[in-house]
């Protein structure tokens, strides 16, 4: 368990997974491409090398003779190890571009802008400096970045942005940094699909176009319709306490009376995840049903008032599915297969249980370099059976159909699609959707990440293009969906 702990710990420090370097609230910034003098300059060069040298003793005398003793510790060396080629792996290496400033100032932290050259990606790295134990690092993270202030990106055609994306799926494959499948299309025109890796590795089974892949916590897209589908019947509303659909047998009313269907919907409820010490402990076999997560669910308390602030939570869409099988008496995954798949021809997309022989299914993978075989697979750590909070399978062509459905009014009303995609927390997330804005106008959807599983479908509003990546390697869809955004946006 806490071994686990520490290696997300430190993966959440050194690579944030699709987390911007502009923060919410900062209006401008200014790039200036000038390598920093003095000590800071030389730890930073120090780093880039290290990243860019790829081998493990680069790495360790780095971290020891770089990073403050507090920061050294924060985990074991070989996890630092991990980290440093799990990013080149995933880059191919980096550039140095600029130094970023924001207005207002961002103290204490040093953000230095890099190109990498795998996906030809912005990069923030984000470093924070001992300044009375000469300059060694006290911390550092790897995040997205918007484009440097002193970049003009050209304009290009949707011909163009077809051909760059084969090419970079290509480039990444040949690598194998990238195993799954990729679709993008204007509406209902599919521009371009591709398909890549193996479901595989025991078999060497290769991917095809209707391999099932994990989709993480995409399923809350699923589970967030359902229950505006539910208000839409008039069978609840979205101020209703909890209390009336959850009973103490989950948590205790003096807590579910003040959280809401909206709280859950938006992450704001002050509850947390269901992944917790026991869930780690426990045989998945334990979990396979709404029902069966009870106990991993009862004794938790919220960490703050309900509606007081945004934090990301798996308890709460779960505690959703409690609510679906109590307004519908169904349970969970009838009502969503009979009232989102299949009106929105979703025929590949279930929470397949994975101790059954489910045909053209992708098991998950995540770089083991230090491992006999280089690879592990995520059937222990993973659940059974996927649920309200994430876990279910899909295809590219479904999430296609799953996005049709929705914008031409199959699923929802249009009113409740503006609801699902207001964000109401300043979070960037809406109703089971993420919210994005930016050159690529209005965009929403959702990723999904775990050991071996990585995806996201993204629904560009504004220009009619939607973009769906599934992967079964750790973190194999993030960093294309991204670029597959920034190259949208430069469409004229």
């Amino acid at each position: 368990m806490y071994r686990k702990v520490s290696i997300v710990i430190i993966l959440s420090l050194l690579i944030l997974q699709g987390a911007s370097a502009q923060q919410p609230g900062e209006i401008s910034y200014h790039d200036e491409s000038v390598f920093p003098s003095g000590k800071m300059g030389e730890r930073i060069q120090a780093l880039i090398d290290t990243v860019n040298a790829n081998d493990p003793n680069r790495v360790r005398h780095f971290v020891q003779e770089h990073f403050t003793e507090k920061f050294r510790d924060f985990a074991p060396m070989e996890q630092h190890i991990d980290v440093f080629l799990g990013f080149f792996r995933e880059t191919g290496g980096i550039d140095f571009h600029s130094i970023r400033t924001y207005v207002p100032e961002r103290k204490g932290e040093t953000v230095v802008i890099l190109k990498d050259r795998l996906l030809d990606n912005w990069m923030a790295l984000v470093i924070r400096f001992d300044e009375k134990n000469d300059f060694l690092i006290s911390g550092a993270s790897f995040n997205t970045a918007r484009t440097p202030s002193n970049v003009k990106e050209s304009n290009i055609t949707e011909e163009q942005l077809i051909q760059e994306v084969k090419d970079m799926m290509q480039r990444l494959t040949k690598a194998d940094v990238f195993s799954g499948t990729l679709l993008i299309a204007k509406g209902d025109k599919v521009l371009m699909t591709f398909v890549g890796g193996e479901a595989s590795k025991r078999f060497h089974v290769p991917n095809n176009m209707d391999t099932k892949f994990n989709l993480g916590s995409m399923n809350k897209m699923f589970t967030a319709t359902s229950i505006m589908q539910l208000v839409e019947k008039g069978l609840l509303a979205l101020d209703d306490p909890i209390s009336k659909y959850v009973d103490e047998s989950w948590l205790p009313e003096e807590i579910t009376s003040k959280i809401t269907i909206h709280h859950l919907l938006t992450h704001t409820s002050g509850l947390g995840s269901y992944f917790n010490e026991t869930y780690m402990k426990g045989s998945r076999e334990l979990f396979r049903y709404v029902e069966d997560f009870k106990p991993l669910v009862k004794g938790e308390k919220p960490a703050f008032e309900p509606g007081e602030r945004f934090r990301y939570s798996n308890t709460g869409m779960l505690l959703l599915g409690v609510v679906i099988e109590s307004v519908t008496g169904q349970s969970y995954f009838d009502y969503v297969r009979k009232n989102i798949y299949e009106p929105a021809g979703m025929k590949d997309t279930d929470s397949f249980e994975m101790d059954y022989p489910v045909e053209n299914l992708a098991i998950g993978y995540s770089p083991a370099p230090n491992r006999p075989y280089g690879w592990k697979n995520n059937l222990y750590e993973h659940v059974i059976k996927g649920g309200p909070a994430g876990g279910g399978f899909s295809t590219v062509g479904d999430l296609h159909r799953f996005g049709l459905a929705l914008l031409s009014g199959k699923l929802v009303s249009k009113e409740s699609m503006e609801k699902m995609w207001t964000d109401h927390a300043g979070e960037n997330y809406g109703y089971g959707f993420r919210i994005s804005e930016g050159s690529f106008g209005r965009a929403v959807g959702h990723s999904g990440g775990f050991s071996g599983i990585n995806g996201n479908l993204s629904l560009f509003l504004d220009k009619g293009y939607i973009a769906a990546v599934l992967s079964n390697y750790s973190r194999g869809a993030s960093p294309v969906a991204r670029k597959i955004e920034d190259l949208i946006a430069r469409i004229e």
